[in-house]
């Protein structure tokens, strides 16, 4: 086994076949592009299925243990259907690489190449070097923004792009495992973020959606060696020419300084979907996950935000079944939720994480009691976005037209500042454009309605 440590940029690859499969958040979902970008600038050709590639690279996350059962069970249906052979090389990274690294060799022998979500851009390289020795390579270690100089420029991604802002996260919740896997947080230089967005915009992208583990923490380096906060950086890239649309995730809630909910009073193309995760509405709970607010400061904080933009849908994650939350706990986060009715929420039962702080609480509570919970909760959250997707109804909304819908080639799919998905009746040539629509019905959670012509 080798580890990789240096960058040989002038390195000459042969030419080969790739696909990528992506699970998880948003910035594994950019990861996975920058993958894309990457070995087809270092001469491979991208295939539309695993049978069809040489390489197939899978992106996971390890934030919950259902994730990574995900990636190697994907491996073992690919290998029982022939989609994957003994000659196809395998690269399994992601959170899940930094997180189990060699330990990934002894539960599954197909995987040839680890590699973390700071390495990514030496993945060629590793490529190269099993390729020539057939020994396993991980290499999960390297400074958290190196990987951003060694990127080519974006290609056309549709006309909307994550661009991620800063790496790692610094805050240590007791439950997450994003701090050892993706390290503490480090900020891109403002420039470098600019450069990507402009590059994005002469593409044909719209909307701009700013990733980060907690985005409202950037603090990148302006030209002149200065500071450059969150809010400040949102009114730099609502500045750049062509940008129509912005969305940032994700947000912590102790970070939400009044500086950003001022930007976003002011700043019209910040998206109306806000999404700021309280994770639990018990301060004993909230403070034993090391979340450094109370349930009434989230409160507040929604309230700002609501002033500042009337028209805000805020969405929210929650962690049900934390070792040691009671029955009290619960119906304190059932309070929150009913008080603060959030809109288009994710909600997970509590997983244990191998090396983090909440691993070694004692949990007494039986699976069954959390499930009980989840479905409680789930079924209110459901409620409540129901009503909201209801309230739409002979609206007119502003929305970025994505494509042709997967349902009805006849209609084409938009997405509204709000989050929501808008089908209407259209020529394709509106793909890539804003465009109002008439809500006429509403299915689900999905809108339906007419354009409006102008």
């Amino acid at each position: 086994m080798t580890t990789n440590t240096t960058l040989n940029t002038n390195f000459k690859l042969q030419v080969g076949t790739f696909y990528v499969e992506v699970w998880g958040c948003q910035m594994n979902v950019y990861d996975g592009g920058r993958i894309r970008d990457l070995l087809s600038a270092a001469g491979y050709a991208q295939a539309s299925s695993p049978k069809d590639a040489d390489i197939v690279v899978l992106v996971t996350c390890a934030v919950r243990a259902k994730a990574e059962d995900k990636v190697f069970n994907q491996i073992a249906a690919w290998q029982h259907t022939g989609e994957i052979t003994k000659n196809t090389i395998v690269a399994l990274g992601g959170c899940v690489g930094s997180e189990l690294a060699e330990k990934i060799l002894d539960l599954n022998k197909s995987v040839n190449i680890i590699f973390g979500p700071r390495t990514i851009h030496r993945l060629p390289q590793m490529i190269s070097q099993f390729a020539a020795t057939h020994k396993p390579v991980v290499d999960v270690a390297a400074e958290a923004i190196d990987k951003f100089d060694y990127m080519p420029e974006s290609g056309p991604v549709g006309p909307s792009a994550f661009v991620t802002i800063m790496e790692g996260c610094s805050n240590k919740c007791t439950y997450c495992i994003v701090p050892y896997t993706r390290g503490e947080e480090q900020s891109r230089p403002v420039q470098d973020i600019l450069d990507e967005c402009v590059n994005h915009i002469s593409n044909g992208v719209k909307e701009i959606h700013l990733l980060g583990q907690n985005v409202n923490s950037y603090h990148g380096l302006n030209n002149d060696g200065s500071i450059c906060h969150f809010s400040s950086l949102l009114y730099e890239v609502a500045a750049i020419p062509g940008v129509e649309r912005i969305r940032f995730t994700t947000s912590n809630p102790m970070d939400f300084t009044d500086d950003i909910i001022e930007a976003i009073k002011n700043l019209d193309v910040i998206s109306d979907q806000i999404h700021v995760p309280i994770q639990a509405g018990s301060d004993r709970i909230l403070q034993a996950m090391h979340r450094r607010y109370t349930a009434k400061q989230y409160i507040e904080l929604v309230k700002k935000i609501r002033a500042a933009r009337p028209s805000v849908h805020i969405s929210s994650d929650f962690i049900v079944g934390f070792p040691g939350e009671t029955d009290e706990d619960f119906e304190q986060t059932m309070k929150v939720v009913d008080e603060v009715r959030f809109d288009q929420s994710f909600s997970f039962v509590y997983s244990k994480r191998p090396g983090t702080p909440a691993a070694t609480l004692e949990d007494p509570t039986p699976k069954e009691v959390k499930m009980e919970r989840l479905y409680r909760l789930q079924k209110r959250l459901e409620e409540i976005a129901s009503d909201y997707t209801q309230a739409f109804l002979g609206t007119t909304q502003k929305c970025l037209v994505e494509g042709v819908s997967r349902k009805d080639e006849s209609e084409l799919k938009a997405r509204a500042s709000s989050g929501r998905i808008v089908v209407f009746k259209g020529s394709t040539d509106l793909v890539g454009k804003m465009v109002n629509v008439k809500i006429t019905s509403v299915i689900a959670h999905t809108l339906k309605g007419e354009i409006v012509n102008e």
